[in-house]
């Protein structure tokens, strides 16, 4: 699949604990989406990143991790590989964890930006576990991580125990309604899905440095 044109660079970052036991066959097949929409035949072929910088996609077999820093030039097409992706690897994760996938508009220059034009890069958070409580729990930590950060900029930590309790009160109320839209047999009532994005806003996302 030739992609030389295209009017992204897509980087795709994250950790993933993976279940012990788990084998390189598995690992290759569940990353199959990634590397095949390279146009590469096997995972060791389509796990290099367009930029030598950055490690690529590795498993390490003693960590049971799965390390993603990977760039590939692509479309929107990219966006059905991510679907693929986030259902294998919940198979294979052992906790719940977030991926990064940024896409960068190669054309938008800084002659563009100083004008005022909007780039089409976008940001899009992924996430994946072994169930829904676990991915929950991603989703909670990271919340809890962003508003502390902000919110020590005004206030002591000491202070923040109250924001946290009320997330956690959302968050059990979310799994709540969950355990009982699956007892009856329904989609989870405004579970929002597993990921989510946001367009432009606050200049260009930096690139993962190395």
């Amino acid at each position: 699949m030739n992609h030389d044109n295209a009017p992204f660079e897509i980087h795709v970052h994250g950790d993933v604990p993976i279940k012990p036991g788990t084998d390189t066959k598995s690992i290759q097949e569940a990353l199959k989406p990634l590397w095949h929409y390279t146009g590469a035949r096997t995972l060791s072929e389509g796990a290099l990143s367009l930029y030598e910088e950055e490690p690529g996609i590795r498993f390490d077999a003693n960590t049971q991790r799965l390390h993603m820093c990977w760039t590939v030039r692509g479309d929107e097409d990219f966006r059905m590989v991510l679907d693929d992706l986030c259902m294998n690897l919940n198979d294979l994760s052992s906790a719940g964890t977030q991926i990064e996938v940024t896409f960068y508009d190669i054309e938008f220059d800084d002659e563009d930006e100083a004008r005022g034009a909007e780039s089409r890069d976008d940001f899009v958070m992924l996430f994946v576990g072994p169930d829904p409580g676990a991915i929950m729990q991603a989703q909670r930590d990271l919340l809890i991580h962003d508003v502390v950060n902000l919110m020590e900029r005004h206030f002591d930590g000491a202070e923040l125990s109250g924001v946290v309790a009320e997330i956690d009160k959302l968050f059990s109320q979310r799994f709540d309604n969950l355990v009982s839209s699956l007892e009856l047999g329904k989609p989870p009532k405004g579970s929002g899905g597993n990921g989510n994005s946001g367009h432009g806003g606050g200049g260009r996302r930096p690139r993962h440095l190395h």
